[in-house]
Parts: structure tokens; C-alpha cells; sequence
């Protein structure tokens, strides 16, 4: 179903999810392109003018998307000059390629891999396995140092602003997707709670200060008209 679908892909342009989205609906994966622009940066990361367009997949398609982009990317591995930039990695960055994989495109983290293995390096399946589970754990951790967020959230709350709201609610409720499809939070269990208490407390005092605004403005409008 369409609400168990996860973000597989990210890209700049539509004409590149295009692409994507063809290829896996021609081996029967079906896909959701969606436009992930939004209005306010709720994830505080100023990104919101990267990656615009998604491609969705069912999270059970994952592997089977990944392995047809990977025997994509192995049909054009001898399509390559000899001044394809990757020629001229070291091992060690070669080796950054195959750990850092979901910062490549998969055309070059399967490069990596035969380039290595041309010089001689052990190239094997459970190594590639390995250093991908070891990526996922460091994708997983939360992000650091919400600190100045939550003081402004505690503020906004405290003066009535919808801005304490939105704040309580990112830093409570936000996730991000790993490579596997998998989603966890963002942020830590304590900034999570402190999220929450931002977000109760702007949901209480928001509506009374609104109320407040009315009423002044009334009592104020009242008074001029005698």
C-alpha cells in the first residue's frame, strides 16, 4: 500500500527521478515520485532546496531495487575513459567510496570495487555486507547538539508563538530514513522529551494568547469608539 512506501532515492531534478522511476516500474517495482519541498525547514538542517524530488518504494522492493541498479551500473563499468576521476583514488579512498556508499551513486561504488580488485585488493561480499551495517550504525546515531533549539523552543512557547509548536513537534516527532529504508528519530530521547514539553506547553499557551490578543484588541477597539 501506498502509506508503507519509503523514500528509496532523492534527486535534484525531476528528469533524473524520472529516469529512476522508469526503470524500476519496468521491472515490475512499483514507485511514488513525490516533490519533498516544503514551506518551513522543520528539520533545521537548510536543506530545503536539496533533493527535491523522492522516489518511493514498498521498504519489501529495497533489495530487489538496489541489486537492479547495481547489475545497471555493472553493464557500463567497461563504458568508462581512462580519465574517469575515480582512476585516480587511492586504495583508501576507494575504500571511503565503499563505506560512505550512500553518499555515491551506485555506478561508482561498484567502480570502486573492480578498481580494487584489479590492484589486488580482497573484494568479497560479507566485507561489502559488513561495511554497510557499520554505515547504518553511524546513519542511525542522533543528531548532536539540539541545545540551542530547544532553549528557542522553550522561549517561543513561553511568549505564545506558533514557532514553539513547530519546534516541540520537529525535535519530538522527526526521523530520518537510512539506506535500508529503515526510520529512526532524529534526536536523542532527552531532546525528544524536551521536544514534547516544548510542543504541550505551545499547545496550551498558543490558544491563550490568541484569546488574550482578541480580547485586548477588543477592549482597546471599545475604547476609542467612545
Amino acid at each position: 500500500m501506498i502509506q508503507n512506501f519509503t523514500t528509496f532515492r532523492n534527486f535534484p531534478t525531476l528528469i533524473q527521478a524520472k529516469e529512476l522511476e522508469t526503470l524500476l516500474n519496468d521491472n515490475n517495482i512499483k514507485t511514488l515520485l513525490t516533490d519533498n519541498i516544503a514551506p518551513i525547514d522543520i528539520t533545521f538542517s537548510g536543506n530545503t532546496l536539496q533533493n527535491q524530488y523522492e522516489i518511493k518504494i514498498d521498504l519489501s522492493d529495497f533489495q530487489y531495487a538496489e541489486n537492479i541498479l547495481e547489475k545497471e551500473a555493472e553493464n557500463l563499468l567497461d563504458t568508462i575513459d581512462n580519465e574517469y576521476y575515480l582512476l585516480s583514488f587511492s586504495n583508501e579512498e576507494l575504500y571511503e567510496v565503499l563505506l560512505n556508499s550512500d553518499e555515491w551513486n551506485v555506478f561508482d561504488y561498484k567502480l570502486a570495487q573492480k578498481i580494487l580488485s584489479q590492484r589486488g585488493k580482497t573484494i568479497d561480499p560479507e566485507m561489502l555486507a559488513s561495511l554497510k551495517k557499520e554505515r547504518l550504525k553511524i546513519l542511525a546515531k542522533p543528531e548532536e547538539n539540539q541545545k540551542p533549539w530547544i532553549i528557542a523552543g522553550y522561549i517561543f512557547s513561553l511568549l505564545g508563538g506558533g514557532i514553539g509548536i513547530v519546534i516541540g513537534y520537529s525535535l519530538w516527532k522527526s526521523k530520518k530514513t537510512l539506506p535500508n529504508g529503515e526510520r529512526v528519530y532524529s534526536y536523542n530521547d532527552q531532546d525528544r522529551k524536551s521536544g514534547k514539553k516544548i510542543f504541550l506547553i505551545s499547545i496550551i499557551i498558543f490558544p491563550l494568547s490568541f484569546i488574550f490578543s482578541v480580547f485586548s484588541n477588543a477592549r482597546l477597539l471599545n475604547f476609542h469608539n467612545y
